[in-house]
């Protein structure tokens, strides 16, 4: 039986993690994007899926790409990011099922069924980008999770030709924790939960 993490890790993981907005100058090295993945893909996903395509976008050239994309609030923040993380979902997802889950016909529940491909990539894909979130803050790393940007034309430049779509982008790195502001309140139990 598994026993439950201790308080450290669970303050590096929730109660003392952060949305970052401003990132301290040290480079994320492409072994640890790697461990992130490594971790990423082992969160469940229904059916073992795994529709998550991801871009890390590192390179100056890449973020340039990049930059006519984002909101202006979420423009100079990613530029400044070491890493960003384009979250994607491959609508031919279903193709891979005979090998990721080969005990059953899996892919015919989707052959056809545009409806449920979407919803089934979609969900599934954001589920693994929160793993995603969690892997890389299990490494020592801060993240910057967001929406604020051209969907279709983040799709277009950095996954044109295939069946992939983008979802969110999350920037990664070290954190500066001077700049946070307090943590924003949330909501009580009784506010967003019931046990019945």
């Amino acid at each position: 039986m598994a026993l439950a993490l201790d308080e450290a890790a669970l303050s590096q993981l929730f109660i003392s993690a952060r949305t970052h907005s401003v990132w301290q100058d040290r480079p994320v090295a492409d072994e640890q994007i790697l461990g992130i993945v490594e971790l990423m893909k082992l969160g469940p996903t229904s059916a073992n899926c795994s529709p998550v395509r991801l871009v890390f976008v590192k390179s100056a050239e890449a973020k340039e790409r990049l930059k006519p994309f984002l909101s202006e609030g979420n423009r100079d923040k990613t530029m400044k990011a070491p890493v960003t993380a384009i979250i994607g979902y491959d609508l031919k997802f279903y193709d891979a099922l005979p090998r990721l889950f080969p005990h059953t016909d899996a892919k015919s529940w989707f052959t056809g069924k545009p409806e449920h491909i979407q919803e089934t990539a979609f969900r599934n894909s954001s589920l693994q980008g929160a793993y995603l979130i969690l892997a890389a803050r299990s490494l020592g790393l801060d993240c910057g999770p967001m929406s604020g940007f051209d969907q279709a034309g983040v799709t277009r430049e950095f996954f044109a030709g295939t069946d992939i779509r983008a979802n969110f982008l999350c920037n990664i790195g070290y954190g500066d924790a001077s700049a946070l502001k307090p943590r924003s309140p949330r909501l009580a139990f009784e506010e967003l939960a019931k046990i019945v």
